[in-house]
């Protein structure tokens, strides 16, 4: 449905088609108009259209076609849902040779006819001048499908009766003010403007009640439940969970910085009482490096309780991935002390530590970190939580690249020990 002020616009843009041109038309047409009406507008554009009753004298045919033609325009011209209607407008045999023309040109993109106005180019055109495809070549440079269905069709439209009747009273005369039966031609219009729609009269498609299925033997017995139906109680329910709450807002602030020793304490106590606590502690594997660094010791202890979790490899794989730091190595220290590691982890982890050795550019980072990963090293040798051999070249030349810092050299003399 079009309010009357939608309405009363869009009929003096249709009879401006007289006197102005059909481009600041549709610059009106765009402003005046918001998005949300144009659907009802061409659809009810679409039931002037129709071939009987002519509702619409030609100027204002032409206006409503480019009307049809703006609104949904794009980049795409296969995209406009009208482009069917105006497809077999531009073929029909029976239409007005200026009307088809003017189809034409607008699915050409051609804009010189839009600075004419509708009249002026009815005054103007030429017949000759003119050659109309057949509806097969237009649909072929149109790239439109044969069996499609636009909006200006229905699926049930052979099924149903159009909703506008003609009015054998109907007539244009020169000099003589047009009126359709009893009433104006300009209040018809603008009403069929208001209530037009794709709706017609459709036959009503009858559907039976579905029916019910049978009622089985002691279907309903739990309707009124007897004494030999015990109910399921539900044990955990009231059950304090104060606890894990707890534990999940010291996990917050563990996240954010180093917790107090108190509260360092308590969550550990109570990971250790309640192991399975680390699966509603909150903490995600993309969370592990932000507690790692400000809650070492933490995070050793919920790793060590996660080594069960099927999403272990994940936390690895981010914790050997993180940037190297005394505490990240603090970590992985503990946990190779505590629990049985993947091997192919820890090696990683090694490589990873050499690596960022090499890499870093501030010498007094560099000669620290060094210090640390010798040190590292060592304790992963002497504990035997690593085998020497699998890394024997790739350690020796790292001690050999930085043999100046003291902690190299002792883990070069303790290699050769080894050998």
């Amino acid at each position: 449905m079009i309010g009357k002020p939608a309405t009363a616009v869009l009929y003096s843009l249709l009879k401006d088609g007289e006197k102005r041109p059909v481009e600041e038309i549709i610059t009106d047409f765009s402003s005046k108009i918001p998005r949300s009406l144009h659907l009802g507008i061409c659809s009810a554009l679409v039931i002037l259209l129709e071939d009987t009753p002519k509702f619409l004298k030609p100027a204002e045919r032409l206006v409503a076609f480019a009307l049809l033609h703006h609104v949904y325009s794009s980049p795409q011209s296969s995209t406009n849902p009208y482009l069917s209607l105006l497809v077999n407008a531009a073929s029909n045999e029976k239409a007005e040779s200026f009307e088809k023309s003017f189809i034409l040109h607008l699915l050409g993109g051609a804009k010189e006819v839009l600075k004419l106005s509708a009249a002026d180019y009815i005054n103007r055109f030429d017949p000759s001048s003119q050659s109309f495809p057949s509806l097969d070549q237009l649909q072929k440079q149109q790239f439109l499908d044969k069996n499609r269905t636009d909006l200006s069709k229905c699926f049930f439209k052979d099924s149903a009766i159009i909703n506008v009747i003609p009015d054998p009273e109907f007539d244009f005369q020169p000099g003589v003010k047009p009126r359709v039966g009893s009433g104006d031609r300009e209040e018809t219009v603008t009403g069929l403007l208001q209530s037009a729609g794709f709706e017609g009269l459709y036959p009503h498609w009858t559907r039976p009640c579905p029916p019910r299925l049978p009622v089985l033997e002691g279907e309903l017995v739990w309707v009124n439940p007897d004494n030999t139906h015990e109910p399921l109680w539900d044990l955990g329910m009231c059950a304090d969970t104060s606890r894990g709450a707890a534990v999940r807002d010291l996990i917050v602030k563990a996240l954010k910085g180093p917790l107090a020793p108190a509260q360092q304490e308590k969550v550990l106590l109570e990971l250790t009482s309640d192991p399975k606590l680390v699966y509603h502690c909150g903490l995600t594997p993309k969370k592990l490096p932000e507690l790692v660094e400000n809650n070492p010791l933490i995070a050793v202890e919920v790793l060590i309780k996660l080594m069960n979790s099927p999403e272990i490899s994940e936390y690895f794989t981010v914790l050997v991935n993180m940037d190297m730091s005394l505490h990240s190595m603090e970590v992985v220290n503990r946990l190779t002390t505590a629990v049985e590691l993947p091997t192919e982890f820890v090696h990683m982890y090694i490589t990873n530590c050499i690596s960022s050795c090499e890499n870093i550019k501030d010498k007094y980072m560099q000669n620290r970190l060094v210090r640390l990963v010798c040190v590292f090293l060592q304790s992963l040798i002497r504990n035997k939580i690593i085998n020497v051999q699998d890394l024997f070249i790739e350690v020796q030349a790292f001690c050999i690249e930085f043999s100046r810092i003291r902690e190299a050299a002792g883990l070069f003399r303790l290699l050769k020990t080894l050998e």
